[in-house]
């Protein structure tokens, strides 16, 4: 299985040895994520396993085995060895959402390494008993407050807590001078040395893919600071922000991933804490960063989580957070025995009921989480992928829009090196003033009549429109996945769209259209055997799931919607091949989306007021009773419900005096 958000770091494969030096030259999506580039790049030299995602995937597991470590280091650290330190790596290695990014190709288990390795070092740095190691584990933890901030920019937000209360903790041990600050200031910034790799990269332009233009200030600050996103921002949206929506989102998540018997063993540490001024400095460390950054994460977090995609874009940055949670757990049941045994005595009971307890929460989250994160037989989105690509004619020219086909699509063709004879541009990258510049030699065979496109002022100068783009590349096939960005409508003078599957051809309008030939060529165009409804509303095989069942109909519901502008004629005709489409397709099914039964029930009606073209009338009745009845059922909420119980209505009873007359 492969992210269909998979980074850009090594896109660029043909074919071997090749492939792998193209791909280590392209920079990813904005921050850039150079240590994740080149860790990633290293991993395809030394473990080249079947594909390049597969490689990248378990880098991403050895991170997440890496961060369970630092966090259960943390706790012996702090606690002393014990059930409690196998807790907070445990249950945050078993919990459902760190588990599933840590079996993909993302940046996130990279970022749950460099908690861990920060708090294990902060840890280090608070129970050191000499001025001498304090300042050995503050210079290491500068370097890797450096680092971390050359994957993940989230991380800033513990820094920036880490920083001063290291700072203070010198200053009161008077372990601090000028040339200690200015030693741990070089080791903060030599954290960063992996950014040079961005302006190297952009000058050299050797990747076939590539985000931003690196090689000047401007160019550089844009990227960094995610200008193109929205700074300080999940993205360039208008959505209205609901901090405490945001936040009630974040706890439920903790109540049902986490479990509630961690939390309370996390609130149970933080009281603990508060008898021992040792234990209370590093305590509130921990829960001043995680509360500082949930309330500026869900301040700034502008999607709409009512969406199960979006929700889980947004779900993704609370582990952050869920580490600390998981260290004051582990830190909580470590103290809980050590006070019971204080106490009460009888150490070797409460010791092996902690144990107990331990495997018990882990066991029973991994049973709860096996089953939706084991991911060893999940290959939807490569399958998506690589049906789309091959279904194209020879030479096309793609022009993606979105995460899922762009992203997918560049996987296969530089990757995976299929279909080499393919031009894959995205829409939304061609309206940013660099891509052409930067892309346009990586493109041979496509033409870009201006310097960038601009669908909102097209004349100004240097900019182009779609449709000037579209002229100026008729001389191959044409094709939008999924679909044109809006804005610019101006392509709808000199072109329309035929539908190919999941995506669409563009094609000039005087092109003559054949509607029976183009439905036989668009029946079959991919081998899709996954059942749907078959993966969580939030993920992406879902979307990728869902565009495969409906682009089946896509050819039928085209010709329905092309009848409405039609002579009578001429209009049944399409209104007839568009309902033999749809019950081909809807009749070869079990079970298939709802709306398939709402638009099925739609042809055969319109195709009764056409005369039925040699179909019973009785048949189209039924037919059509039938599929808004069956549609009904399973989309009670429609908007439109009232108005379709009136037309099941009136279709029994013109049926029933159907059936009369033929009785009579």
């Amino acid at each position: 299985r492969f992210s269909a958000c998979l980074p850009n770091c090594w896109e660029g494969k043909e074919t071997g040895d090749q492939a792998l030096r193209e791909g280590e030259d392209s920079v990813a999506h904005p921050p850039g994520y150079p240590l994740f580039t080149m860790l990633s790049s290293l991993m395809l030299s030394l473990l080249p396993l079947s594909s390049p995602a597969h490689s990248i995937n378990v880098l991403c597991a050895v991170f997440g085995a890496g961060a369970s470590g630092a966090l259960c280091f943390t706790v012996c650290r702090v606690a002393g060895p014990g059930p409690g330190a196998v807790l907070a790596g445990g249950v945050f290695a078993v919990s459902k959402l760190v588990w599933q990014w840590s079996v993909v190709a993302e940046v996130f288990s990279l970022n749950n390494l460099f908690v861990g390795v920060l708090f294990s070092l902060s840890a280090c740095f608070h129970c050191a008993e000499s001025v001498h190691d304090k300042k050995k584990f503050a210079l290491w933890g500068a370097l890797f407050c450096g680092l971390s901030l050359c994957n993940q920019h989230t991380l800033v937000l513990y820094v920036v807590i880490i920083i001063p209360w290291a700072l203070l903790h010198l200053y009161t041990h008077n372990g601090l001078s000028f040339f200690g600050l200015v030693s741990l200031g070089t080791c903060f910034l030599a954290g960063f040395v992996p950014y040079i790799y961005l302006p190297i990269s952009s000058y050299l332009n050797r990747a076939r893919w590539s985000w931003g233009d690196q090689t000047s200030l401007h160019g550089l600050l844009t990227h960094l600071l995610r200008a193109e996103y929205g700074t300080f921002s999940l993205a360039k949206t208008d959505e209205n922000l609901n901090l405490p929506k945001m936040l009630w989102a974040q706890w439920n998540h903790c109540v049902n991933d986490l479990s509630t018997p961690v939390l309370a063993l996390a609130l149970l540490g933080i009281l603990l804490s508060l008898w021992n001024r040792l234990r209370c400095v590093f305590v509130w460390l921990i829960v001043t960063m995680v509360s500082v950054y949930s309330v500026f994460f869900a301040w700034r977090a502008n999607l709409n989580i009512e969406k199960p995609l979006l929700l889980g874009v947004v779900e993704r940055f609370w582990l952050q957070a869920d580490a600390g949670v998981c260290v004051l757990a582990g830190l909580g049941l470590s103290w809980a025995v050590c006070w019971l045994n204080g106490r009460l005595g009888w150490g070797t009971m409460w010791n092996t009921g902690a144990w107990i307890l331990t495997a018990g929460l882990i066991s029973h989250m991994i049973s709860l989480n096996h089953r939706e994160c084991d991911q060893s037989g999940n290959d939807v989105v490569d399958r998506f992928a690589r049906e789309v690509v091959l279904s194209l004619p020879e030479g096309s020219l793609v022009l993606t829009r979105g995460d899922l086909p762009g992203n997918t699509l560049r996987y296969m063709h530089y990757c995976q090196g299929l279909r080499p004879d393919l031009s894959l541009v995205d829409q939304e990258m061609m309206t940013y003033s660099w891509y052409v510049a930067k892309l346009q030699k990586h493109l041979p065979g496509v033409t870009f009549p201006g310097r960038w496109w601009d669908p909102v002022n097209a004349l100004e100068k240097k900019t182009f429109s779609i449709e000037q783009f579209l002229k100026h590349n008729m001389h191959r096939p044409v094709f939008v996945c999924i679909g044109l960005t809006e804005g610019d409508p101006s392509w709808e003078r000199s072109f329309s769209r035929w539908p190919w599957g999941v995506c669409e051809q563009l094609v000039p309008v005087k092109t003559p259209f054949d509607p029976e030939k183009w439905a036989q060529k668009t029946l079959d165009l991919y081998n899709w055997s996954q059942p749907h409804d078959s993966f969580h509303p939030g993920s992406w095989e879902r979307v990728a799931n869902e565009e495969m069942w409906q682009a089946r109909m896509k050819t039928a519901f085209f010709l329905f919607d092309l009848a409405e502008n039609m002579e009578i004629e001429q209009q049944a005709r399409l209104y007839e091949l568009s309902y033999n489409l749809y019950c081909h397709i809807v009749d070869a099914q079990v079970d298939y989306p709802a709306n398939w039964d709402k638009n099925l029930a739609l042809a055969a009606e319109h195709l009764l007021r056409s005369g039925g073209r040699g179909h019973g009338l009785d048949s189209l009745l039924s037919r059509s009773i039938r599929h808004f009845s069956r549609y009904l059922q399973r989309e009670p909420t429609d908007p439109q419900s009232k108005a379709i119980r009136s037309v099941i209505t009136h279709l029994r009873k013109e049926r029933d005096k159907l059936r009369d007359r033929q009785k009579g």
